[in-house]
């Protein structure tokens, strides 16, 4: 069991039936009630964020997930499909399960799936991911004035905002949490 003194940022607890990630938390003391803990916590199921007060002292049972690390093969007709690396099964999920990840897939690229009472609810791709840019305006001399950048398309079809120096057909790497640009791969 979770007491709510052992809550950490990130960490996974059942709540009403479902998993749930911690967001963020404060333990609060009202002046003669007892204490209590301020929680936001991500429902990893349906992605919903939520917010409780929770009695301080409460505890709650660990939701039981189960992490496989899968190969991302293909899309095909509005799912995606990846093979469990030890048993070679492939699982497929829809585009709504998947969200804008699907914008960072590649095909080969591994990931870890995370399952709930034998149903796949969350995929985390790498933090880093490297695409080739599909398309994007060329950069013009005294371009960089602005200190700002230009949109490139990359080759999942995902967009990001890149420096005026990046052109078609370079390698770039991509932070998949945030979508920005990082650097240009040699």
């Amino acid at each position: 069991m979770i007491a709510t003194a052992d809550f950490r940022k990130g960490m996974k607890i059942e709540f009403k039936g479902d998993p749930y990630e911690i967001i963020e938390f404060q333990h609060v003391k009202m002046g003669r009630g007892g204490a209590n803990v301020k929680t936001k916590m991500k429902n990893l199921r349906t992605g919903s964020v939520i917010e409780e007060t929770i009695r301080s002292g409460e505890k709650f049972p660990p939701p039981g997930l189960e992490e496989k690390k899968m190969q991302y093969l293909y899309a095909q007709d509005g799912h995606y499909y990846f093979m469990d690396q030890e048993t070679f099964e492939q699982v497929p999920l829809d585009a709504e399960q998947l969200g804008d990840l699907r914008l960072f897939l590649k095909e080969n690229t591994e990931v870890k799936i995370l399952y709930y009472k034998g149903e796949a609810i969350n995929v985390e791709l790498p933090t880093f991911i490297e695409l080739v840019v599909a398309k994007t305006d060329p950069g013009f001399k005294g371009d960089t004035a602005s200190g700002g950048g230009k949109p490139a398309t990359l080759e999942t079809g995902a967009v990001v905002r890149v420096p005026f120096h990046i052109n078609e057909g370079d390698t770039i790497k991509v932070d998949t949490r945030t979508s920005e640009y990082i650097e240009r791969v040699k």
